[in-house]
């Protein structure tokens, strides 16, 4: 084991040797970004800002017209928002389960330490923390474990008294009495999720359909481009509509590497994902997406990406999904992971952001530059985007290229200000604007 270090050394050393992007980033946004020649190498790029974490008195750069607060620190690894009705902020501290087969073998292994370096391989406390604001100044004054004991949770959302929670491998159901700061027993398990000793992409997210009745739930790929075979597939890959008296689900869309933010955009009552695309064809390839999920729809994963381009490492290929699978809305740039997505209505910001999507993007390793590590707002017009992103809040990484946090969900409080979960700054941020109480 005393070689490991040099092993890993050298690992990173061919991974430097990758390719380098010869696009802007702004090349691969948009309704019809640019998608050159896929590039192969012999190991991936390996570009990511390793986790420093915030000094005191750091802080994210807010854009102009708002500014920024630390609503709760000290948090452990806290990954996605949901705000109950009387305003309380509830947070899940998580992150992976153990994957004892996501990470075997040379590649695995490598990946695992280039995981750490970016602070995203620390145990999970799987819990779910409550944040209360009682004066009204921005901070949180109270904090609560509201449930633990969880396996890897990410989703939440309430449906009359019922609270749903996705854990990494099963949608729970618990009794919520408005104003709780804790919820007591077990819970009800409603359905099975995907997951498994691989379960690569662990995180589950979940949105309630207004009339509430169908729960959506998010399940990522077992892979980065099925290298393991399609029947570790199986239900992956995709949005599930879940019948949340009975449990009873199916399929809602398909095709979708790595689905994890939802909403629904007001004006249309449509659902809307980001969803994360796969890496190793280059720095320039595949630009991560915004789409509006159109039910039976298929997205291309693993075939293909952007519609009908073919992903050259998939044998046998499928001609029959390959030309029905739907090209995305809107891409928002080659590898920045998104995740966190929240709709703009009834927010507190400038007008400039009163109508378009929030999107918390976690930031790159396959990419060099690095991309992502922001969170950004894409315009919407008529329901559908109308503009190039606009930084909300950047700064998340150093002129050493360092990483002081890295966002990922992003929600509204009560009082339409924005909150952005970073999980390597194990920090929520409050966004408003400078006009705001």
């Amino acid at each position: 084991m005393r070689h490991l270090p040099v092993l890993l050394s050298c690992c990173l050393a061919l991974a430097a040797c990758g390719d380098t992007a010869r696009l802007n980033l702004a090349d691969s946004t948009g309704p019809v970004p640019r998608l050159p020649p896929p590039v192969r190498t012999l190991l991936p790029t390996v570009a990511i800002a390793p986790a420093r974490g915030w000094q005191e008195g750091q802080a994210p750069l807010a854009a102009p017209g708002t500014r920024v607060q630390r609503f709760a620190s000290g948090l452990d690894h806290p990954r996605w928002l949901y705000v109950l009705p009387n305003g309380d902020v509830l947070v899940a501290e998580t992150n992976a389960p153990p994957r004892p087969a996501d990470r075997a073998g040379l590649k695995g292994w490598a990946m695992k330490k280039v995981m750490q370096r970016a602070g995203a391989a620390t145990p999970s406390a799987n819990r779910i923390t409550l944040l209360r604001d009682t004066d009204g100044d921005g901070e949180a004054d109270v904090r609560t474990t509201f449930l633990e004991s969880l396996h890897s949770p990410f989703g939440m959302a309430l449906v009359g008294n019922a609270l749903y929670v996705a854990n990494t491998d099963a949608l729970m159901r618990y009794t919520y009495t408005p104003g709780a700061t804790r919820l007591a027993g077990p819970g009800t398990r409603v359905t099975d999720l995907p997951a498994g000793p691989r379960n690569h992409h662990w995180t589950k997210n979940l949105i309630a359909h207004p009339d509430g009745q169908r729960l959506y739930v998010t399940v990522g790929s077992n892979s980065n481009a099925a290298e393991h075979g399609l029947e570790e597939e199986t239900g992956r890959a995709a949005i599930w509509e879940v019948e949340a008296a009975t449990g009873r689900k199916r399929l809602f869309a398909t095709g979708l590497r790595n689905p994890n933010g939802m909403a629904w955009q007001p004006d249309t009552g449509r659902l809307w994902t980001v969803v994360n695309e796969r890496d190793e064809l280059g720095s320039d390839l595949v630009p991560d997406y915004l789409t509006e999920v159109h039910d039976g729809a298929f997205y291309g994963w693993p075939f293909s990406y952007f519609g009908q381009h073919l992903d050259p490492r998939i044998a046998p290929q499928r001609p029959d999904l390959v030309a029905r699978a739907r090209v995305p809305d809107y891409a928002l740039g080659t590898h920045v992971a998104p995740l966190g997505l929240a709709y703009s209505q009834r927010n507190a910001l400038p007008t400039l952001f009163h109508d378009g999507t929030f999107i918390g993007e976690h930031g790159s390793w396959n990419r060099r530059p690095p991309s992502g590590y922001k969170v950004v707002f894409v315009p919407f017009r008529d329901g559908r985007p109308a503009g190039p992103p606009i930084d909300v809040l950047s700064g998340f990484t150093g002129p050493d290229g360092q990483a002081f946090g890295r966002p990922v969900g992003v929600a509204f409080d009560a009082d339409g200000h924005l909150l952005v979960a970073d999980d390597v700054g194990n920090t929520v941020w409050r966004v408003q604007g400078t006009g705001a109480r």
